[in-house]
């Protein structure tokens, strides 16, 4: 990861720069509210010694009731997921945080510098390999709202997902405009990464599982548990069932 994506300095950082100063940070400006999201969410400026970036700021307050998801746990979501897609070592989901901020707690995200025209719907054959860590990762992490425009490709041509306060519900809930891979089996790398997983979460005492007991409920645990065990079991991408099972709107 390089900050020469939304910051003056060019110098490249480290995934964990990029934590410190969203953990520690001043955060110096709003810039005001997004566009199109359905809870209040800011674009701010962030500042840590020398180094400064833009992120997302999602405050608890701000959530949307739902009828399916505990008040106020949207923002823990946001985080579990970037917990997940680091421990899994597939660097989909933008550096996450959970902090408090001129609005209170809420979650902050590490904005990625994009072309807006350009998502899902957009992309062409080169873009499957990095679409197939995606369509694994929305089953674990059981993304209700994976819709087009949640795609991202940076300046490096990275694919990151964004807008994950909608997952880890102990229910089944997968709706996602990524069915390409529907019924294949998974390649070995990935069930790999994912069978080391497994084992993370095993592990009481690992630093992870820890922190996603603090995140998500006991039941959403054993969930996403199963659905670690299924994927390994299996071997193949998820099939639709009897539906919903695609977002709306699609992008």
């Amino acid at each position: 990861m390089s900050e020469n994506d939304n910051a003056p300095n060019s110098t490249p950082i480290t995934m964990r720069q990029v934590v410190e100063v969203l953990e520690k940070g001043a955060i110096q400006a709003e810039h005001g509210i997004m566009r199109y999201s359905s809870n209040y969410t800011f674009l701010v400026s962030v500042t840590c010694d020398e180094l400064s970036m833009m992120a997302v700021y999602k405050p608890q307050r701000g959530e949307r009731p739902l009828w399916d998801f505990p008040d106020g746990t949207l923002c823990q979501r946001e985080v579990a997921a970037f917990l997940t897609s680091e421990a899994l070592g597939w660097q989909l989901v933008p550096p996450t945080v959970l902090r408090e901020g001129p609005r209170g707690l809420g979650s902050l995200q590490f904005y990625i510098e994009h072309d807006p025209e350009q998502n899902y719907f957009s992309f062409d054959s080169d873009m499957l390999p990095q679409l197939m860590v995606m369509a694994a990762f929305d089953y674990l992490v059981n993304n209700a709202d994976r819709k087009g425009g949640h795609c991202l490709v940076d300046s490096q041509g990275h694919l990151w997902g964004i807008d994950h306060g909608i997952t880890f519900h102990s229910a089944h809930k997968l709706r996602t405009v990524i069915w390409d891979f529907a019924g294949q089996p998974l390649p070995d790398k990935l069930l790999a990464d994912v069978d080391r997983l497994c084992g993370t979460m095993d592990d009481l005492n690992n630093p992870y599982r820890q922190a996603m007991q603090r995140l998500l409920s006991e039941s959403e645990i054993r969930a996403f548990q199963s659905r670690i065990r299924h994927l390994l079991r299996t071997k193949r991408y998820p099939q639709p069932g009897n539906g919903p099972n695609y977002p709306w709107p699609p992008v």
